[in-house]
């Protein structure tokens, strides 16, 4: 079957592309469920209300709409997965990684199935967005390997600069997951008013104000370590395209801390955090870019090829 339905490297490399849009767009619809208070809109799941269609009340159509969004999005995931034994030449490096994206995409409705159950408890919320992260990083290094063959690009010898990009990547991490600690205890917890809903309070009624405060060091250490790479970067004359990346990622953080200090300032509204939450997946984004578009690093030289190639610049 696979050899009378070839896939061209071209076209998967636009599937590729279509299932990064798709997973990206997830997870702006999932926070504005959670931002609308739509979080309980279903209480139950697979169904909305025991019925296989959502009651045309507001609440319930946001969430069932995003679980709609979820099965396309899965469609797109699955596409990804299984036209990879399709594409001609077959590379397993496609394979491995389109095969993570439906199972990504799976372990995110059974992870959402347990978090509308346990009431959107703090940790399955916080798990959910995480998990959206994790699957991104498969979804862009598919999207940019399915467009470069293998060997195509040259192997960077620049130690210090490619060491220093992918060391943003931790960073941003952690600097997501304590973004998700000052949601989660913030006044958006997913729910509505009339709905009892459990919020991060491990420091009582400051457990918001200590969330932020930690949350904003560590954005604030992200951006002052991406302006210093991009710094290093153009010292040390590194690829255009790397450059470009570490710049977007700099004006991202930079506007993500302008809006972070103008929700603050207006008591966390609504729309102000959605945007916060968009531009934090697009940031990340940004990143993984940037450490793919450092590329590899050229193996160290043994020490006999290192001794001829002394005795050779000798002569």
């Amino acid at each position: 079957m696979r050899a009378r339905f070839p896939v061209s490297p071209s076209t998967y490399a636009r599937v590729a592309v279509v299932a990064l849009v798709a997973l990206t767009l997830i997870v702006l619809t999932g926070a504005a469920v959670r931002l609308t208070g739509s979080g309980l809109g279903c209480p139950d799941w697979p169904k909305c209300y025991g019925k296989v269609v959502a009651p045309l009340e507001t609440h319930a159509v946001i969430e069932y709409g995003n679980r709609i969004l979820s099965g396309l999005v899965g469609v797109a995931a699955m596409a990804a997965g299984l036209l990879a034994f399709f594409r001609r030449p077959f590379r397993r490096d496609l394979a491995a990684l389109g095969v993570l994206l439906p199972l990504g995409v799976v372990a995110q409705a059974v992870l959402g199935g347990f978090t509308v159950r346990h009431h959107l408890a703090p940790g399955f919320v916080m798990a959910h967005y995480g998990l959206s992260m994790l699957i991104l990083i498969a979804a862009v290094a598919l999207a940019w390997r399915a467009h470069r063959e293998p060997g195509e690009r040259p192997r960077s010898d620049d130690r210090v600069t490619v060491w220093a990009v992918r060391a943003l990547a931790p960073l941003g991490a952690v600097t997501i997951f304590a973004g998700t600690a000052a949601t989660a205890a913030g006044p958006h917890a997913g729910g509505m008013d009339d709905q009892k809903i459990n919020r991060l309070d491990f420091k009582g009624a400051g457990t918001l104000d200590w969330a932020i405060q930690q949350h904003a060091r560590i954005a604030t250490a992200m951006g002052l370590a991406a302006a210093g790479v991009w710094l290093l970067a153009r010292r040390r004359e590194a690829a255009p395209g790397l450059r470009r990346a570490l710049s977007a990622l700099v004006a991202l953080l930079g506007a993500q801390g302008a809006i972070g200090l103008a929700q603050y300032a207006l008591e966390l509204p609504a729309e102000i955090v959605w945007l916060h939450v968009t531009l934090a997946a697009v940031t990340w984004l940004s990143v993984l870019w940037a450490a793919a578009a450092a590329g590899r690093l050229a193996p160290r030289p043994t020490a006999e090829r290192a001794e001829r190639l002394s005795v050779g610049t000798a002569r």
